[in-house]
């Protein structure tokens, strides 16, 4: 394990560094996305240290970073909630089942690496990957806003003013810094700075332990307001509960409530306590194959953004073990799970980490934070790490893609667009799968009106027709209006030479076409097939034993065979 990762590190320094700044800005990002899944933070940080750390050794992509992500905490508050409900026996059932839901989710993963279904993000087009890309960093910068809130409300006057002069020193310094030397990452010289201005200038501002402590108090009062208990809290605050506002409540469950910030122990075995029959079975399976797509659409398409960010190459099928791997960790250990982060990957790459050195020290830094350094963690300002997530954002937008819409194909540019938006509106899968889909559509279209035949009487009377462009099934309409069956002579031969049978509805196409011909007391003759046409046909009827041409003398044929 040690000499792989000293294999795949070139410079020491820059990968600890760069990890130490990761893990800094991983903190609030799994606290906030343990509390959208229901869990709490503690969980949100375990499960970003066994990701980040299992998918930096053994992961296929060196340099990229793993955690937990907002995108499988909106499956995960689901499965959380739906479990509660539906296994009442079971103690603290949405999480046991969340638990199990990940080791199935794993074990997925695990087999779409092994089966070598990673190769397929190869599929994927440009238009989908910027797509992507810019919907990704438009999520990544709303998730922000949120940072910019106390309780339920947002920040306003002097408070607001803090916040958004800190968030621009923050990126003011990651901005300037890199044009005076690239040997310390500018964001981690950010996070320092704007640290020792709030500390050592006794600046009234949210920091990691009061944005903890203000989720937990609002997961508090939504809890009290679940159980219908929420009215005797305001009876306690005023007789009239009419005159009780939210920021009352707010401020009296805050004044009673201890929050541990980010403080917990190492994580522990234990196997998911829930029911072994296939009631459990049929409940989780859908939730694991949502969560295990998902996961893996957004790791190897932020594996091919970083590939091409460093001009190297990840594998694939490589990272769908390892993150099925740490996904089965999480499940006995006690973690959230996770995948890919493409923000923190940004974050890394951008700052000189490269190696799989810089992985393993943001987890182990995210350890040590939880074990040891808690108090001084959660003294860094949130609006440090909200700086550094915007120039994040800055960093990951594809701004070229103003400029080349107008300039690419109508079908590419709404693909762009279309992503973008279903990135934004639902989650990274559905926009993928949808902009897949789209532009494969596209292309059948595009490629259905390329077939043509051209038709020449031979000297000995029959009909030749050479068709140009593949058979498949969106173009069968157009292939069949190019015979006059009725007025053809006798004897018809149609070449295959720049033209091949790609589908199912090609074979069908063709032997409709040959039954037409012979019912008319017609012989029809297909020749310059490739090998593995004749093959398909054949296997597909007998019919076409007899019109198959298989002899070939033209020297044409037996190159194109050969390419």
């Amino acid at each position: 394990m040690v000499d792989l990762i000293k294999k795949e590190t070139q410079n020491v320094k820059d990968d600890m560094l760069s990890g130490l700044t990761v893990a800094l800005a991983l903190v609030p990002e799994a606290v906030a996305f343990a509390f959208v899944a229901n869990i709490d933070p503690i969980i949100g940080l375990y499960g970003a240290f066994m990701m980040g750390l299992i998918t930096a050794i053994f992961g296929g992509r060196p340099g990229m970073i793993s955690g937990a992500t907002g995108a499988l905490a909106v499956v995960m508050v689901g499965l959380v909630k739906v479990a509660g409900e539906k296994f009442p026996e079971v103690e603290n059932a949405g999480l046991q089942f969340l638990f199990a839901t990940l080791i199935l989710m794993g074990v997925i993963q695990i087999l779409a690496g092994v089966f070598k279904l990673g190769k397929f993000v190869r599929l994927i087009p440009h238009p989908v990957m910027m797509g992507f890309v810019n919907g990704l960093a438009i999520v990544i910068g709303m998730s922000q806003l949120g940072m910019f809130k106390e309780g339920e409300d947002f920040l306003t006057g002097q408070n607001l003013m803090i916040m958004i002069g800190l968030v621009g020193m923050t990126m003011g310094i990651m901005y300037g810094l890199p044009k005076l030397t690239k040997k310390i990452p500018a964001g981690l010289v950010a996070i320092l700075a704007i640290s020792a201005v709030v500390i050592f200038g006794n600046i009234e501002t949210q920091t990691v332990n009061s944005f903890i402590a203000n989720k937990e108090v609002t997961q508090k009062i939504n809890k009290l307001e679940t159980a219908g208990t929420l009215g005797e809290l305001k009876a306690t605050i005023n007789a009239d509960t009419t005159q009780v506002t939210e920021a009352m409540i707010f401020d009296l469950v805050m004044s009673t409530h201890e929050s541990k910030g980010i403080q917990g122990e190492l994580p522990k075995f234990a196997t998911p306590t829930i029911p072994f029959n296939w009631e459990s079975l049929l409940f989780i399976f859908p939730y694991a194959l949502i969560l295990a797509a998902i996961g893996l659409i957004e790791s190897l398409m932020t594996l091919q953004l970083i590939d091409e960010l460093t001009d190297t190459k990840g594998k694939g099928n490589r990272e769908c073990i390892a993150q099925g791997g740490a996904n089965i960790v999480n499940g006995f250990f006690g973690g959230m799970g996770g995948c890919a982060m493409i923000g923190q990957s940004i974050i890394n790459v951008n700052s000189g980490g490269k190696g799989r050195l810089s992985g393993v020290t943001a987890a182990l830094a995210l350890l040590v934070f939880i074990l040891f350094l808690s108090e001084y963690i959660g003294m860094v300002p949130i609006a440090a790490l909200v700086g550094v997530m915007f120039m994040v954002v800055i960093g990951t937008f594809a701004w070229s893609s103003f400029r080349i819409l107008g300039k690419i194909p109508m079908t590419d540019a709404f693909v762009l667009i279309l992503v973008s938006a279903l990135t934004v509106i639902f989650d990274l899968a559905i926009a993928v799968v949808a902009g897949v889909i789209v532009s494969a559509l596209a292309f059948a279209w595009k490629n259905a009106k390329m077939i043509r035949a051209r038709k020449t009487v031979q000297e000995d009377g029959s009909k030749l027709y050479e068709i140009f462009g593949p058979l498949f099934f969106g173009s069968i309409t157009a292939f069949n209006e190019k015979f006059d069956i009725n007025n053809d002579p006798k004897k018809v031969v149609i070449d295959f030479l720049e033209s091949k049978v790609s589908d199912h509805s090609g074979i069908e196409a063709l032997t409709v076409l040959v039954e037409k011909y012979q019912k008319a007391d017609k012989e029809i003759v297909l020749k310059h097939l490739s090998a593995d046409c004749q093959a398909m046909l054949k296997k597909s009827s007998p019919l076409f034993e007899s019109v198959i041409e298989a002899n070939i003398d033209d020297p044409r044929y037996f190159v194109l065979a050969e390419e």
